[in-house]
């Protein structure tokens, strides 16, 4: 089983984006992912600063994958896709079908906004030119089960594992209507919530997590105890989501309970402080998603 490095769904600085970057270079992760996904007005980095990342982890041994943006509202966004697409230098991760249609056939990963819930989308996808598919954030361990089952042959898969899901993007910025900004001079005030913004009910408890035009689950989604369960299933990776401190004892925790080094429920007791929030895993166990379902072992 292998480790990847999803792609960075939060505004940071220029700097801070390549240090993080120089440092994954000696973690223990196999893939990752590269690109804006989230919002466009993003300008710290462009489209050729990812390919100089992507150059750099590449001589690291590390095998970059440039994910494409999943929401696209302006022509400027389609020529950027059009770019990623056309690049012959580095798999891509489609997440939407237009992405899809633009790779004309040529090997991709399906990203998990594909929403692939089904057998015969599966093989619509592979038939595109999809070699892995990312399981839809919100399918539960039941859902995949049956996709395992009725996955063509040669298609690796790839389930989200670790970090803030993310759940819904919208034409809105969440995060300038905060500060009472419209969206076209937002001021990029998202830069100032390295890991989002928690939304709170009335009550207090947590509900949302504000990142842009993203909204993400208030607590953090973990299946750290579930390694060996999405072993049994066949699973071929587990994607790690960016965070802004603590990344690095993360990966190596997950890394250390997929080589045996140490137990699940032990690592996951380690992984708790290093957290910006609780953690959920509801959607795994067909459960409502901010949820704690602890395994078996745990309940008595």
């Amino acid at each position: 089983m292998k480790l990847s490095l999803g792609p960075l769904q939060y505004y940071w600085s220029r700097v801070a984006t390549m240090q993080f970057y120089e440092s994954a270079c000696d973690w223990p992760v196999d893939v990752v992912y590269l690109g804006e996904t989230v919002c466009s007005r993003r300008h710290e980095l462009r489209l050729d600063d990812w390919l100089d990342i992507a150059q750099m982890l590449a001589q690291a041994g590390k095998v970059p994958v440039l994910s494409s943006q999943v929401l696209l509202e302006s022509g400027r966004d389609v020529n950027t896709l059009r770019k990623v697409t056309e690049q012959a230098d580095y798999l891509v991760e489609a997440n939407d079908m237009g992405a899809v249609r633009l790779m004309q056939g040529r090997d991709f990963v399906a990203g998990p906004f594909l929403n692939i819930y089904n057998g015969p989308v599966l093989d619509l996808i592979a038939s595109q030119g999809a070699v892995r598919w990312v399981m839809p954030l919100e399918m539960g361990r039941t859902g995949l089960a049956q996709l395992q089952q009725d996955r063509p042959a040669g298609l690796e898969t790839e389930v989200f594992a670790f970090g803030r899901l993310p759940l819904a993007f919208s034409a809105r910025c969440f995060a300038a209507r905060n500060r009472n900004l419209p969206k076209d001079n937002c001021q990029y005030v998202c830069m100032d919530y390295p890991d989002g913004l928690l939304l709170e009910t009335r009550e207090g408890q947590g509900f949302l997590t504000i990142n842009g035009i993203q909204t993400q689950s208030a607590w953090v989604y973990t299946l750290l105890e579930q390694i060996q369960d999405l072993r049994d299933l066949g699973v071929d990776m587990l994607r790690l989501s960016p965070q802004s401190q603590h990344m690095d004892a993360v990966v190596h925790l997950f890394n250390d309970v997929i080589q045996g080094r140490i137990q699940a429920t032990d690592a996951h007791e380690d992984m708790l402080p290093l957290l910006p929030a609780k953690a959920c895993n509801g959607f795994w166990h067909g459960r409502p998603g901010l949820e704690w379902v602890a395994p078996v072992s745990e309940r008595f």
